[in-house]
């Protein structure tokens, strides 16, 4: 949320020029740091800043611009210490303790984030963007969940139409594993934005999780028509089509996923199981193979167990491959 503003052109001679006349005005140094600022030449405005607050220690507009702008230079132990100079002043001020929660999550202190956007949402009880950023902070920081919804909730009384706030809820209600609800937020979204890309994809995972296979198909189809180039969507895909028993299906989703990372162990063996499952020994044990090329610690104990292998449990070429006999490498 940081206010600096956009840089400007601004010459030297009309920043210095009022210092010519009044070297010793706390005004004049605001000003100059003021036009520095605006014309992107931060270290400068600092300087500037400074030298108002030697007339001024207490200024809280000249604590608060020094904070916006360490913030802006990522140093964000000087900016939160400017802030609270300039909450000194105002105790109260919305701005100030909003840039202040910034900070904090910037240094990762999450809890003392969401105590400054309660600070902030005392004076702007309403206001979208500390609710916003509050929930961001409980959802992604804290995995406070219900939190996170009640403060989108919140935002989302502000804005009601709002992709970030519904995307994000839905996010929430989905890791409470809440997947009806996490489905509407995402069907808010998609009313706007027919077409978004991580809406399709986590309504996919929603229903997934959820048990409803075919419509997760669906969505993660949808996904791909907006991005088809995406691993992921590629390799849910696969995942779902598997547990339909779609295996040749499944197959061709892996196929698509490995283009795009050749180095995927989980889809390699994933593929694996299905090749075995569709009876083509000979692709089973290669990609197989290179599953336990990508990690061998995990895959030849996994496979003697997995039933998805019992009918290769006799081939000679698959037990040489678990005990270790068969070189790892590249497809055989």
């Amino acid at each position: 949320m940081s206010r600096v503003m956009p840089a400007q052109r601004t010459s030297s001679y009309t920043i210095y020029r009022s210092l010519e006349c009044r070297p010793d005005s706390y005004q004049g140094w605001y000003q100059q740091g003021n036009a520095l600022r605006d014309g992107g030449r931060y270290e400068e405005a600092l300087d500037n800043y400074d030298r108002a607050l030697e007339y001024k220690p207490d200024d809280y507009w000249a604590w608060y611009w020094r904070g916006d702008i360490l913030e802006t230079l990522g140093r964000f132990k000087e900016a939160l210490e400017s802030y609270d100079k300039a909450l000194l002043s105002k105790p109260t001020d919305y701005w100030a303790w909003c840039q202040r929660g910034s900070v904090l999550r910037q240094l990762e202190q999450y809890e003392e984030a969401i105590a400054s956007y309660n600070k902030a949402l005392e004076t702007r009880p309403d206001d979208y963007w500390a609710w916003y950023n509050r929930g961001r902070v409980a959802l992604e920081d804290l995995d406070w969940f219900k939190d996170a919804i009640a403060s989108f909730e919140k935002a989302l009384e502000a804005r009601p139409d709002d992709y970030w706030s519904w995307y994000r809820q839905g996010d929430a209600l989905r890791q409470l594993e809440r997947y009806e609800e996490a489905i509407a937020s995402y069907d808010r979204v998609l009313e706007s934005r027919p077409s978004d890309y991580w809406s399709w994809y986590r309504r996919g995972d929603a229903l997934r999780h959820w048990g409803h296979l075919e419509e997760a198909l669906s969505s993660y189809d949808k996904a791909l028509a907006a991005k088809p180039t995406d691993y992921w969507s590629w390799y849910q895909r696969g995942e779902v089509l598997r547990q339909l028993g779609r295996y040749q299906e499944a197959i061709s989703s892996y196929d698509k996923a490995l283009e795009l990372e050749p180095e995927d162990d989980y889809a390699w063996y994933n593929q694996a199981c299905c090749y075995a499952l569709v009876g083509n020994t000979e692709l089973a044990i290669a990609a197989l193979q290179q599953a336990i090329y990508l990690n061998a610690n995990e895959y030849p104990q996994l496979a003697k167990t997995d039933s998805d292998f019992d009918n290769l449990r006799e081939n000679d070429k698959f037990q040489a491959l678990l005990k270790g006999d068969l070189p790892f490498g590249k497809r055989a």
